[in-house]
């Protein structure tokens, strides 16, 4: 049997693909992690976050409350 891909939701394992069983199959497994797959836009979005950058203000939490209503 290949390998089953699953997602951990509300405390069941939903299958992300079709799953060659038949209905109510026992079944017996070891869950093992999965590093998320990052797509390009998102490694775009996390390289721009990881840069540093200068604002001209010692500290931007000193005015963080000065545009709330």
């Amino acid at each position: 049997m290949n390998t089953i891909q699953a997602v951990y939701e509300d405390g069941v394992f939903r299958p992300i693909g079709d799953v060659a069983l038949p209905d109510r199959a026992r079944v017996e497994f070891e869950p093992r992690l999965l590093e998320p797959q990052q797509t390009d836009a998102m490694r775009k979005v996390f390289e721009i976050l990881s840069e540093s950058f200068d604002s001209g203000q010692g500290d931007l939490a000193a005015r963080h409350n000065e545009h709330q209503p």
